[in-house]
């Protein structure tokens, strides 16, 4: 089990520690919600978590089938909506490096493994999630 520990810092920022390895990481409010913007907001984190547990599973299953994501980046975008304030799309956009020549299968491997993430799991399934592949 993965514990992190977050303490709050005053003007809606907060620095979050993971405890397994000491790595930090500052949340701020967003600019439409009372924050300066100055950091990840706790919703950029939640949106950016996909993407990044999407390609991660991704890399792992090309990783068994003995080929590689590297230089592959994932683009997000989260949407916000009202009554009440929530996350209610995130659109990833992947793009795989020129020149990679993916067969059809490869391609689907990387497709479903996508589509399984634990975060994608996770997630409730009223959240719309709007993912492009840009082979």
């Amino acid at each position: 089990m993965t514990k992190m520990i977050t303490r709050y810092m005053g003007n809606l920022r907060n620095e979050v520690t993971h405890q397994q390895s000491g790595t930090k990481i500052l949340t701020d409010a967003p600019l439409d919600n009372h924050g300066k913007g100055e950091s990840f907001s706790p919703t950029d984190l939640l949106a950016s978590s996909l993407g990044c547990c999407m390609l991660t599973i991704m890399g792992i299953s090309a990783q068994s089938y003995g080929f590689t994501l590297e230089g592959t980046t994932v683009e997000t975008e989260k949407v916000m909506g009202t009554d009440p304030r929530r996350v209610v799309e995130i659109k990833i956009d992947f793009h795989f490096p020129e020149g990679s020549n993916f067969t059809p299968q490869q391609k689907r491997i990387i497709e479903s493994a996508a589509r399984t993430c634990p975060v994608a799991n996770s997630l409730h399934p009223d959240l719309k999630k709007t993912i492009n592949f840009n082979w």
